[in-house]
């Protein structure tokens, strides 16, 4: 899907210090990912990168294609949580029906739409330290690990959105709905 900025909305498409994120149409962001090897300085480095911008931009999850980065490492901090680090995140086992509700992205400003996702998954993952974890989630934060990790196949909300339901909304009037 091909999205038309209205003239309204453009500022939030330049990239720059204020406005870091990777915007649409930059071809990272349809580019598969590819896995860490090994969870390092390096690592560590990019996952502060990736909490600073995504704090900034007000948004309760990124993925390292936000930020020019083709990596497999995703950051989710839905609800208040505290931004946790997922690297290489897979998911493993789905459960219940899948829901709509709205998203957004800060790779896609202003722009909003129903999706459909599960309501409960299970992910597989590296923590920060490089450890083997599992997490079950349900709710908005199984909603956001799912959009970030089709950030990580260079799927966006805009391939699975509800075309009916788009909508453009100045983002900084509801800043919990970025993704």
């Amino acid at each position: 899907m091909q999205v038309d900025v209205p003239a309204e909305y453009q500022h939030l498409y330049v990239t720059n210090e204020e406005r870091p994120v990777v915007k649409i149409p930059n071809p990272v962001l349809r580019q598969k990912a590819t896995e860490v090897d090994k969870v390092g300085p390096k690592v560590h480095k990019l996952i502060s990168e990736m909490e600073r911008i995504m704090r900034q931009a007000n948004g309760i999850g990124i993925a390292a294609p936000q930020i020019g980065v083709g990596k497999r490492v995703i950051l989710i901090a839905p609800d208040g949580m505290r931004p946790m680090a997922l690297i290489n995140p897979e998911i493993v086992k789905v459960e219940g029906p899948s829901t709509p509700g709205q998203e957004g992205c800060l790779s896609i400003p202003g722009l909003y739409g129903d999706v459909s996702r599960q309501l409960q998954v299970v992910v597989h993952a590296l923590d920060r330290k490089g450890r083997a974890i599992e997490m079950e989630l349900e709710g908005l934060p199984a909603r956001v690990v799912q959009h970030e990790i089709d950030h990580l196949d260079g799927v966006l909300f805009i391939d699975k959105v509800d075309t009916a339901t788009l909508h453009w909304q100045d983002p900084d009037k509801n800043p919990e709905d970025n993704e």
